[in-house]
């Protein structure tokens, strides 16, 4: 499962530029720019961490992961398990870029993980413009056009069984919790499975570098991601 994002080095992992914008574009539907290879301030994915995090050590019925610091391309990273049973994802020199904490059932069931990490991935990567520009709209602001500055905090989840899994995620409600120049977005979501309700969750955005919200300049930004995504389909 998503072999084709990362390449194995000994114990470590490593993503390269290339791989992890191929991610962000054609798994999550992501086309922020610091996803582009060519970036300055380049980031692995965070989706791309929590989906390895799956594959790695399954998918248990109550997840929490929390992100500490932005992966660079082609950064060694070692997946471990610490004794007291939290997931990290560190560098070579201890510095960590993911925790996560799980309890409940774990299924190793590799169907089950693939179907929930793709459907979590998909919802998650619609974040902008789909979920944050009708939250900054309505808040009026927005952030800055010339450094957009998104960063993926944390999310959670909690499942009621992992047996005959066929999930889809959908949001249930957004807010956004503007603090001068920077704002908390919660995005709170149901898990479906064949129509029946089989858990909740929810993803913590930090927007950063807030300005007051100018429409000209915000549909600009909009028109550019869905030029990046046709161009990409397209190719």
């Amino acid at each position: 499962m998503f072999k084709d994002f990362y390449a194995q080095r000994g114990e470590y992992i490593v993503i390269s530029a290339e791989q992890a914008s191929r991610f962000a574009k054609g798994v999550a539907g992501d086309y922020n720019p610091i996803h582009n290879p060519d970036a300055r301030r380049f980031c692995v994915p965070g989706d791309l961490l929590f989906a390895l995090i799956l594959v790695k050590f399954g998918l248990s019925r109550q997840m929490e992961f929390r992100f500490t610091n932005m992966v660079s391309a082609d950064t060694p990273l070692l997946f471990s398990e610490a004794d007291n049973g939290e997931l990290h994802v560190s560098d070579e020199s201890g510095k960590c870029y993911l925790q996560v904490v799980r309890s409940g059932e774990t299924t190793l069931d590799e169907t089950a993980i693939e179907a929930f990490a793709r459907c979590y991935v998909a919802f998650s990567g619609k974040n902008f413009p789909h979920y944050l520009k009708p939250l900054m709209e309505q808040h009026g602001v927005m952030f800055n056009p010339k450094r957009p500055l998104v960063i993926y905090d944390s999310m959670g989840f909690s499942l009621e069984r992992l047996d005959g899994f066929n999930p889809n995620l959908a949001l249930t409600r957004s807010s956004l919790d503007v603090q001068g120049k920077r704002a908390d977005a919660l995005l709170e979501f149901s898990i479906e499975s064949a129509g029946d309700a089989v858990g909740v969750g929810s993803k913590k955005l930090v927007v950063s570098g807030l300005c007051h919200y100018d429409a000209s300049e915000m549909a600009a930004i909009v028109d550019e991601f869905y030029r990046l995504k046709a161009a990409y389909e397209a190719a």
